[in-house]
């Protein structure tokens, strides 16, 4: 039956098959990033099978003129693995591309102003970005730098990997698709408390551990949670004890080695 698998490894549209990835690039991964190094052996295991489905699953392109490497695929497809290690790799369902800048980039957007119905444009610089069954689109000095100072409560992938987690339930409002044992309104009242709270303090000029960035809006509010919970826990647990709890029961937290 080989030449079945053949036939259907070659038909448009198949998966990749999942490579292992060898011990060479993940000894090359742990070394690039304190933030691989410090999980435990139960979730280095669980990582580094992730990755090898998440680069088969996925594709990877440049843009803006970027030279990118396996080595810079890998690193990325492990970052983006970290809010799932719990939640398993169907979370990462939905979409398959992967676009790096070698830097910020721009998008051009509109906006709509509610009160004078005037429609204006504008070009915004972005670090990521996620689309609703489109891309993760990344810029790469901002994800080396992450790699390079692991435990500051930001990480860009993070943030836009539970934007995508975010849209699984088909909006992206803060409101992630919730395991039976978190229920939908114990998410949406622990979060908009904790939301309404975080803007007030940035509304008057408080010095917040958390990004202030995540006052946006709630999506903004649990992305950049996410992020600062990956990589920073005990900011999120010193500032926002509640959601702490509700993202360790969604997420759980990455166990560090001893």
């Amino acid at each position: 039956m080989r030449w079945l698998a053949r036939l259907r490894a070659a038909l448009p549209g198949a998966a990749k098959p999942v490579a292992p990835i060898d011990a060479p690039r993940w000894r090359w991964l742990l070394a690039s990033s304190e933030l691989f190094t410090a999980l435990d052996d139960a979730d280095r295991a669980t990582l580094r099978e992730l990755c090898a489905r998440f680069l088969a699953r996925k594709s990877f392109s440049a843009a803006g003129g970027h030279a990118l490497t396996d080595a810079q695929c890998l690193a990325i497809a492990a970052l983006a693995c970290l809010p799932v290690l719990r939640l398993g790799f169907d979370s990462l369902e939905g979409w398959s591309d992967v676009i790096v800048y070698p830097g910020g980039f721009r998008v051009r957007r509109e906006y709509h102003d509610e009160h004078t119905g005037v429609v204006t444009e504008g070009d915004d610089e972005l670090i990521g970005e996620a689309w609703e069954q489109g891309p993760v689109i990344l810029s790469w000095s901002d994800v080396e730098e992450d790699l390079d100072h692991p435990f500051e409560g930001l990480n860009v992938v993070v943030h836009e990997i539970a934007h995508k987690l975010d849209m699984l339930d088909g909006a992206m409002n803060g409101v992630p698709r919730l395991p039976d044992s978190i229920p939908r309104r114990e998410w949406i009242t622990t979060m908009q408390a904790a939301f309404d709270a975080f803007r007030d303090e940035v509304d008057q000029g408080a010095d917040t551990e958390i990004d202030p960035y995540a006052a946006e809006s709630p999506e903004e509010f649990f992305a950049v949670l996410c992020e600062a919970w990956i990589s920073s826990p005990a900011v999120v647990e010193r500032s926002v004890p509640a959601v702490a709890r509700l993202l360790d029961r969604f997420i759980g937290s990455p166990r560090r080695s001893a």
